[in-house]
């Protein structure tokens, strides 16, 4: 395995580049980080069309992310190929592809993480901002979605992990990604392919647990502070009561 990684090590990490394409694992981070990002706002729009009171809103998106979620990730990656270049008139490159794709397909799944974050939330909390005077929109941008953005972030972060792994189907349609280089690696070789596929895993493994590793240290990072607020509202009462009690002695 020491011998594949000391030959090919360039190409499973950067590609063809700077010859050729960017591909290998670089493209694979690049395609999830891009994935994630371009697809956030939109999982926001849809996770707050799915909690509104307003049916013209929350049926629609509702109906957009059962269907998304209902199908297989290589499924829409066939539908994007043949729609895309439909909808823009021009053939696109598989990067292209697997990124319109990816960004469909997390939004819909990231959506309803913030929908799980935004109805974990007291709802006293939105009826007191509405009793202050906030709209529903006030209320949602100001009060409810940076608490719940902030409670999510460790299931983000693992919404990601699985971003990096699903990037590996992008493979059926020719996106050089770390999957496709490392195939590239074992039709040059023919006859190690266990060597090769082993050292695939093994790089997906020690992405992917870094990665949570980091989500686990940011959900108890999010778990001292919630507790550490709960704790400072909860003190100034304590106080009170057993200045009471003094004072009834």
């Amino acid at each position: 395995m020491i011998d594949i990684l000391r030959d090919n090590w360039h190409l499973l990490l950067l590609g063809q580049y700077p010859n050729g394409p960017l591909g290998g694992l670089a493209l694979t981070l690049l395609l999830s980080v891009l994935g994630l990002v371009l697809s956030f706002p939109i999982s926001i729009l849809l996770a707050v069309a799915r909690v509104s009171p307003w049916k013209v809103f929350r049926v629609p998106a509702t109906i957009i992310v059962y269907i998304v979620r209902g199908v297989p990730l290589v499924m829409l990656i066939f539908w994007s190929y043949f729609l895309v270049p439909l909808l823009l008139g021009h053939s696109v490159t598989g990067f292209t592809t697997l990124l319109c794709t990816l960004v469909i397909y997390e939004a819909a799944y990231i959506s309803e993480v913030i929908r799980a974050g935004i109805e974990a939330l007291p709802r006293g909390q939105t009826e007191a901002a509405r009793a202050l005077g906030l709209s529903h929109a006030q209320t949602m941008t100001k009060v409810i979605l940076p608490q719940a953005l902030y409670n999510m972030i460790p299931s983000i972060v693992s919404q990601f992990v699985s971003t990096i792994k699903e990037t590996s189907l992008g493979y059926v349609i020719s996106v050089q990604e770390l999957t496709f280089s490392a195939n590239q690696v074992n039709t040059n070789l023919l006859t190690r392919p266990f060597e090769v596929f082993l050292i695939l895993a093994l790089t997906y493994f020690a992405v992917c647990f870094c990665l949570t590793q980091l989500a686990h240290a940011l959900e108890r990072r999010v778990t001292r502070r919630r507790s550490g607020k709960t704790s400072g509202k909860t003190a100034p009462a304590r106080s009170i009561q057993n200045d009471s009690v003094l004072q009834s002695q």
